[in-house]
């Protein structure tokens, strides 16, 4: 009872008195068109806003519908990608498989008295101030300790270990190792050995030339032969620089090497060939 005798209720029950009974006076007077126009001009805000917001929730909905199709594209292309990414890996191994065989038939072809193994080179591993690779072929596949190890570009190195399935194999940078060399260009014969304090550098050191050998910057050095396990004629670097001791008379040069192990993936090791020592 207290809320029918409140001023909220008299005012609002006066208000809907007003807006039921205008509209009929009005109506009765033939002025029912001002009341249609003020009823439109009462109800355009409110029209405008229902507009506003039916447009905003069809925008709304338009918005996540654009949204899942962009996603869609966005998994689909994405899956096309990595099909795409698959065959040019597939295409890449191919190519350089092909390549490898390429290399492989040239070598047999230009060394014809040489019986090869192919491997491919599955790991390195350093330890007592040494790095080795390590070969997928072993005793099963006839490699033996001191076999070369070589590639398309050059010597690599040797055979220091043979395991059923797997060898190692130690590069000519190591310390351990030497091979009998001489110039292409001149003939002059020294020794090509690894060394401790050139091995970072890639370099390995010609020794035991004579003070006066006929070696220049930029000659070849090819394998002789002579003292070694390596077969003659094997690519082994070129000349990076020469020293010329006159006390000790003798004459080293620093040679780099054509095979960058650390590169090399594939390799032949050579498991019988015929020696021929240079004249």
């Amino acid at each position: 009872m207290q809320f029918f005798k409140s001023k909220f209720f008299i005012i609002a029950l006066t208000v809907a008195l007003i807006l039921a009974i205008v509209p009929t006076v009005l109506s009765v007077m033939g002025l029912s068109s001002y009341v249609r126009a003020a009823l439109g001009t009462l109800a355009s805000p409110f029209q405008a806003a229902f507009s506003y917001a039916a447009d905003g929730i069809e925008g709304f909905a338009d918005y996540f519908t654009e949204y899942d199709r962009l996603a869609r594209e966005n998994e689909e292309l994405k899956t096309e990608l990595a099909e795409l990414k698959e065959k040019l890996y597939s295409a890449t191994l191919i190519e350089e498989e092909n390549e490898w065989l390429r290399t492989y038939i040239g070598l047999k072809r230009e060394h014809i008295d040489f019986n090869f193994e192919a491997a491919t080179v599955v790991a390195r591993e350093s330890g007592n101030y040494m790095t080795v690779f390590v070969l997928n072929r072993g005793s099963l596949h006839g490699v033996e300790m001191g076999m070369p190890v070589v590639c398309d570009e050059g010597v690599i190195g040797y055979i220091s270990e043979v395991g059923p399935t797997w060898s190692k194999g130690v590069t000519l940078i190591e310390t351990a190792s030497a091979v009998g060399a001489y110039v292409e260009r001149s003939g002059e014969t020294g020794v090509v050995e690894g060394s401790y304090t050139l091995k970072d550098d890639g370099l390995c050191i010609m020794s035991y030339l004579p003070t006066d050998a006929d070696i220049v910057e930029g000659d070849r050095i090819l394998t002789s032969g002579v003292g070694s396990v390596y077969p003659q004629g094997l690519l082994v670097g070129t000349v990076k620089s020469v020293t010329h001791d006159i006390y000790t008379r003798e004459t080293k040069a620093e040679i780099e090497l054509a095979a960058n192990s650390d590169d090399i993936k594939k390799v032949m090791i050579i498991k019988e060939f015929k020696i021929t020592n240079k004249n």
